[in-house]
């Protein structure tokens, strides 16, 4: 049975309070951030139970050099993926506005959050650089389905997608933030994002229930099963494979075994799991595309969303 979600603000007022946070506290990453300190190889880039292969046979053989390494790396294929998204959110959130009025405060602030992403995009390709890593570019496949995905999405699609991928990126921030064991810049970066993500997931949710409540059933249905692809390619797709090969691990061995990690699962499950309630209350996951969310990990072990 559907619960329905919270109705949303009215869109000029929350808007209005979205730009004054906005002229609070934004920042400049290439300010706010120093970029010359040198990388702490001592310290892991992030938790080392968030690590996709951790608990594993695979894990027991590095050395603690190794996993420290390999941190770094996850960290920045997560990076890469956001950046992906980020500049696919962008080009939706141009067309959002295309067709609105640029003088409402809901515009302006669709403008503002794409001036966010600009400088959010390049904080992170700056992060991955100063980390030693490579941009770790998607597969052709899920490459071409992010410039398909960004063509045929409508308005629900538009925000539940950004929700998602925000919330994602959002938990494991907030924990990096918050360790003063991890390396200093993980956690600079993520302090940066983490505030001003906030307005962004707002903004999103408000739009995606005010646009969800106006669409047919059809479109609704489509929705489900298009949200459902973006998910899943997002969620296994986090870590990219030619992470492991720079710690002298196979990558096809690896990924497998992260694929199978209980571990690794329930993480991914813990960062997804306020996302897939909010979606899963207004109805957003059901139906064929609720089989995707499932094979992404993402829902509880009889199909029921977790909240834990």
């Amino acid at each position: 049975m559907t619960v329905q979600a919270q109705p949303p603000t009215d869109r000029e007022n929350i808007a209005k309070r979205l730009l004054r946070s906005s002229a609070k506290a934004s920042f400049d990453p290439l300010v706010e951030i120093d970029w010359d300190a040198p990388i702490d190889e001592d310290r892991y880039a992030i938790r080392p139970e968030r690590v996709s292969i951790y608990g594993t046979e695979l894990w027991d053989r590095l050395t603690e050099e190794q996993r420290k390494e390999l941190s770094r790396h996850e960290i920045a294929s997560v990076a890469s993926i956001g950046i992906w998204f980020e500049t696919i959110l962008m080009q939706m959130l141009v067309r959002h506005a295309y067709d609105r009025d640029p003088t409402s405060n809901h515009v302006q602030y669709a403008y503002t959050e794409i001036a966010d992403e600009c400088r959010h995009s390049v904080m992170f390709a700056r992060m991955i650089d100063k980390l030693g890593a490579p941009h770790y570019r998607l597969d052709p496949v899920t490459h071409l389905l992010g410039k398909v995905f960004k063509t045929i999405s409508n308005g629900p699609l538009t925000f539940s997608g950004a929700l998602f991928v925000e919330e994602i990126l959002d938990q494991f921030q907030r924990e990096i933030m918050a360790d003063d064991a991890l390396e200093p810049l993980t956690r600079a970066v993520s302090r940066i994002h983490v505030v001003e993500e906030a307005r962004h997931m707002r903004y999103a949710r408000e739009e995606f229930v005010r646009e969800w409540r106006r669409k047919s059933l059809l479109s609704r249905v489509y929705t489900r099963f298009v949200l459902g692809l973006v998910v899943y390619y997002s969620t296994t797709r986090l870590i990219n494979p030619r992470c492991y090969a720079q710690v002298g691990l196979d990558p096809r061995e690896a990924r497998r075994a992260a694929r199978r990690n209980p571990h690794w699962q329930d993480t991914t499950t813990w960062a997804a799991r306020k996302v897939v309630k909010t979606l899963s209350e207004a109805g957003a996951i059901s139906g064929p595309g609720r089989y995707f969310w499932r094979r992404a990990g993402l829902l509880g072990r009889r199909g029921a969303p977790s909240t834990a």
